[in-house]
Formats: C-alpha cells, sequence, structure tokens
C-alpha cells in the first residue's frame, strides 16, 4: 500500500476499499464514544470521520464498533484442540489475537513443541504470538519429556513472532539468583522482549525485587489487595478467568476503583466447554458488575496490545489495524461481524471465512512408557494408616489428611467406603519405569478407574481407582491412543478421549472433542465420581508447586516440608 494511496483515501481524495458508515466508535484512546464513518485500506484503518465512501460500504446505524479482542495468556493445548479448531470457535466471540505460551507440549516435546505450535497457526484468519516457556520442566521433583534452558530459548527470541519469555514461575529461583534462571531473565532483556510473570502472594520487597529482575505482569492476583500492590509497583495485571482458576469476579473493585490501563483479560487455562465465550465473556460480566464499558474494552484491546509492544493492535484509529468487532450493543458483547484485516471473517455471529486447508505438522508419539504390568500398582502395606490428598471441589489446592485404607494379601488397596482411592503418576516420557504412588480422597468412585496424560505440568500418566485391575487397563488405554483420557469399569472401556498430540490434543474436530468430554464426565458420574468435572481435577493433583499434597512421577510431595514423604502413617492425625 503506497502512502499516496494511504493519505488520498484519508483526506477524501479517493474512495476506500471498504467503509463502514454511522459508526458508534469505542474510542479506547480518548475513553468516549461518538459517531464517525470508518475508511478501510489493505486491511488498514485509514479515516475516522464523516462522509467517507468506499468501493464497498457497510451502513450499521448506530451500532458498536470496538477493537476486536486479544488474549494475553492462554496455553492453547489446554483447549485439547489443534490450533485451527481453536481459531474457529473463538473467532466468533471476537478474539482475533492471542499471546500463547505453550508450556504445556514444551514439557513432552521441548523445542520441537514450540515449533510445531508455531506451524500450526500459520494461514489462520488469527494473529497468534509466542512467549517462550521460562520452566520446562516446572521443578526438579517430576521427569518430563525435555528441559529448556537459557541456550535453547536464545533459537528462538529472536523470531518476529516471539515477543519473550512465558511466566517465570520459579519465583524463587530469582530471589535467590539461581543461574539458569537469571540467564533466561537476562536473555529476555538484551533482546528487549517482555518477561512475564506468575507469583501468589509474593509481596514487600520479594515482591519489588521479583519486578526489578525484569517481569513486567502477573497472572495470578486473587484479591483485590494483592492486585493494586503490583499496580502500585508497576506491573500489569492480567485477570484471569480459565476452566479452573476464575479471578474475575474477585478483581472486579481493581476494575471499578483503581487506574484500569496496566489491566488486561487472559484465560490462561481453557476446557472445550468454556471456549464459545472468550474474552468477549469476561468484557460482559465486567459491565454486567458495574464496570465502565470502555474501560472493560481496553482491558480486552488497547492494554494488551501496549503491554505487549503490539503498535498497530488495540484501536479504532488511522494506522491501526482493522481487527474490528460490530456489536449491536455494549451489554451482550456478542458480536455480529468481525473483521479481521479489513475482511469480514464473521457475519451474523457465524463464521464465514474459509481456512486454508494444510495438512498438521509431523509429530511422533508421545507415551513412551516402560512395560506395564497389573503388579506394577501394587503398594506393599505398612499401616492401615496413610497420608491422603485430600481433593477440595473446584479449588486447585488440596488438604493432606489421614485416612484408612483395606489390607488384602498384604497389600495397601483402595477402601471404596472411605472414598481413599489409589492413585499413580506413571512417567511417560523416558520409558524410566517410575511410578508414584498414593491415596486420594474426594473422588468418590464407587467402582472402575479414570486416567488422562492430562496433568500438570510434566503431563506423565495420572490414574485413579478402586482396584489395580482396572487402573492397569486404564494405563494400557492410555499407551494404545498415545495418550488421553479414559474411564473404566470392570475391565472394559466406558468412555475415551484419544489425545494422540503430544497426548494432550485431538486431531478431530472440536464439536467431537466437546462431545467426548461431556461424555467422559457422565461416565466418571455413573461409576460414582462426586466431582462436577473429574478430569479438570485430576490433572493438577501431579502439580508439586501448589499446597499441600500432590503426586509425581517419583512419589507422594508434601508442600509443607517442599520434599517427598512417606505415604504410611503410625497414628491417626485429627483434622
Amino acid at each position: 500500500m503506497s502512502q499516496q494511496k494511504v493519505i488520498n483515501v484519508a483526506r477524501g481524495l479517493e474512495k476506500a476499499e471498504l467503509v463502514i458508515k454511522n459508526a458508534n466508535v469505542v474510542n479506547v484512546l480518548s475513553e468516549e464514544i461518538h459517531n464517525a464513518d470508518i475508511a478501510i485500506q489493505d486491511g488498514i484503518i485509514v479515516g475516522i470521520g464523516e462522509n467517507y465512501s468506499g468501493y464497498k460500504e457497510i451502513d450499521i446505524n448506530g451500532a458498536y464498533v470496538t477493537p476486536s479482542f486479544i488474549d494475553g495468556h492462554v496455553h492453547l493445548e489446554s483447549s485439547m484442540v489443534l490450533p485451527k479448531e481453536f481459531a474457529k470457535t473463538v473467532l466468533p466471540a471476537g478474539t482475533t489475537t492471542a499471546i500463547i505460551d505453550p508450556h504445556e507440549i514444551s514439557n513432552v516435546f521441548g523445542l520441537h513443541g514450540i515449533s510445531f505450535m508455531h506451524e500450526a497457526v500459520k494461514n489462520l484468519p488469527l494473529d497468534v504470538y509466542t512467549m517462550l516457556p521460562s520452566c520446562v520442566p516446572a521443578t526438579p521433583f517430576e521427569t518430563s519429556g525435555f528441559d529448556l534452558n537459557s541456550y535453547d530459548l536464545s533459537l528462538l527470541i529472536d523470531k518476529p513472532w516471539v515477543l519473550g519469555i512465558a511466566e517465570m514461575m520459579n519465583f524463587p529461583g530469582v530471589l535467590n539468583l539461581d543461574k539458569n534462571v537469571m540467564a533466561k531473565l537476562e536473555l529476555a532483556k538484551s533482546k528487549d522482549k517482555r518477561i512475564d510473570g506468575h507469583a501468589p502472594f509474593l509481596s514487600n520487597k520479594d515482591l519489588c525485587a521479583y519486578i526489578a529482575s525484569g517481569v513486567k505482569s502477573d497472572h495470578e492476583c486473587t484479591t483485590p489487595k494483592e492486585a493494586i500492590e503490583k499496580l502500585r509497583l508497576g506491573m500489569y495485571i492480567m485477570i484471569r478467568e480459565g476452566t479452573a482458576a476464575k479471578d474475575l469476579d474477585a478483581l472486579i473493585p481493581v476494575l471499578k476503583d483503581c487506574n484500569t490501563r496496566k489491566c488486561l483479560f487472559v484465560t490462561d487455562d481453557r476446557h472445550p466447554s468454556d471456549l464459545k465465550e472468550h474474552i468477549n465473556g469476561m468484557v460482559r460480566r465486567a459491565v454486567e458488575a458495574g464496570v465502565n464499558p470502555i474501560k472493560a474494552v481496553q482491558c480486552a484491546s488497547l492494554n494488551t496490545a501496549e503491554y505487549f509492544g503490539l503498535k498497530n493492535l488495540g484501536a479504532v484509529a488511522p494506522g491501526y489495524k482493522a481487527d474490528l468487532l460490530i456489536l449491536p450493543d455494549l451489554k451482550s458483547f456478542k458480536p455480529d461481524f468481525v473483521l479481521k484485516d479489513g475482511k469480514i471473517i464473521v457475519e451474523n455471529g457465524k463464521l464465514i471465512s474459509e481456512m486454508e486447508e494444510s495438512e498438521t505438522p509431523s509429530m511422533r508419539g508421545s507415551v513412551n512408557v516402560k512395560w506395564i504390568e497389573k503388579d506394577d500398582f501394587r503398594i506393599e502395606a505398612k499401616s492401615d494408616l496413610v497420608k491422603t490428598i485430600e481433593v477440595i471441589p473446584r479449588q486447585l489446592v488440596t488438604k493432606s489428611i489421614t485416612s484408612k485404607i483395606k489390607i488384602e494379601n498384604g497389600n495397601a488397596v483402595s477402601n471404596i467406603e472411605t472414598d481413599t482411592l489409589k492413585v499413580c503418576v506413571i512417567e511417560r516420557h523416558r520409558a524410566t519405569g517410575n511410578i508414584g504412588k498414593g491415596f486420594i480422597k474426594g473422588f468418590g468412585l464407587k467402582s472402575g478407574a479414570i486416567a488422562s496424560t492430562v496433568a500438570h505440568d510434566s503431563h506423565n500418566m495420572i490414574v485413579v481407582g478402586t482396584n489395580d485391575y482396572d487402573m492397569y487397563v486404564a494405563a494400557v488405554e492410555l499407551v494404545k491412543s498415545q495418550g488421553g483420557k479414559v474411564v473404566i469399569n470392570n475391565g472394559e472401556v466406558i468412555s475415551k478421549l484419544p489425545l494422540p498430540i503430544a497426548g494432550l490434543m485431538s486431531d478431530k474436530e472440536f464439536n467431537y472433542v466437546l462431545e467426548k468430554c461431556a461424555e467422559l464426565n457422565n461416565a466418571s458420574h455413573k461409576i460414582g465420581c462426586i466431582l462436577e468435572d473429574p478430569f479438570m481435577t485430576l490433572a493438577f493433583m501431579s502439580l508439586p508447586v501448589i499446597p499441600e499434597l500432590k503426586i509425581t512421577d517419583k512419589g507422594l510431595f508434601d508442600t509443607k516440608i517442599f520434599n517427598f514423604t512417606d505415604i504410611f502413617e503410625s497414628k491417626l492425625i485429627s483434622n
């Protein structure tokens, strides 16, 4: 596009390629709503004003135009579908840009996983930028597929699609000047790229040190007090509304009472059932709670673009990309039209843009386990009292309690009456033969077993069951399908979702995965599970950085002592 063309169209001397007539522009720059025509040429907004004419004109009769929405932090793998299917789902909701952290697939495939995601997002009508995972593996207490150091990240840091280093979960490593951690921070700073944070409850001087190291954002705030302290110290606050972790309601006071220009909306981890309403749902709910609509739209667009240095995104103004939403009102935030690069890709809420046909990048199988036998699930009994992971519904944290199990033939087995069930984590990357064993309370299974290869953060295979045989069958089924989720009862598969791509994603269409997820939950409930979403809960039982008690392929892990602990107790400990 020539400068002459831009200037002439902007001045009204030539017709624009497209003009949106009679728009109520939600101006996130001046924080006002005003009526104007919007002139678009070659995918760029070139004019805002009166009486523009175009070769194509759309009179929207006073409907609202906002910048399209940006998801500032998402692990796309959590959707369990390929990026193409993810795009098909979120574009009608108005999300046209996503900043991904391929942390999950990197724990399985390292740099190959990052490259896979980049190749898979090419040629989509969705702009996808990458933040390089900073903590692979997340901890030394589990076995992951790869270990990414600063040299590995340096091979990709200069790529134009890479915006920086993703959530630095290892904030103790920052505070204690860990050499590997500091090398990653220095890499990003030397390239003038962003460093995202992850520092729940970090405060006072330690928080100052964390921020001074170069970390500029945080998505772990769960209270206004925490968010305000971090805002005061210059951090951008990523307000998260995922499937498991939901912080929007708690942080509404921040959006109503504070300067919101350093607040942005992110989804972090969302399962298929929560994808069709995306960032637009956060905007809607914020407005319903009393947040100024313009400020809510800023959090979904301009603030995010400015934080990541995307200078041509996030506003309706000359020189910005024509990534726009046309909304009938500022209440539902369901776009009638979505424009990407000046082209209408969603009309009347339906995706009309044709996705380019492309082959899924090649990827080897990821379930590499030592040969599994039924006896591998056996636990020799030392007592009938065991240290037990107690699930707290709808939370990632757990309690450490003591429960009574049954002893059969000298072996510790599940006690269905007390809901104390066996849980095992099977290492699936290097065929080490590691199997962490323990007990868990809160699933409520009366028979059978459930298993998954989606198990944060190293994504080994996790199995919960009432008996060793069903647990064995569940594990074997996941080896056969090279990953996925499964429900077993009496040795039979009653529901299964194969996830052959890294053991995390399906190669099927979105609706198939959505239906299978619902089927898995229903099947789990039929064998007694009392949790609303048992596989969501199961996925976080192997994450040893979240209190109090978790399990990895290396054993039962107690975060209070930050070390492994024995399964068996000598006496009952009261709650």
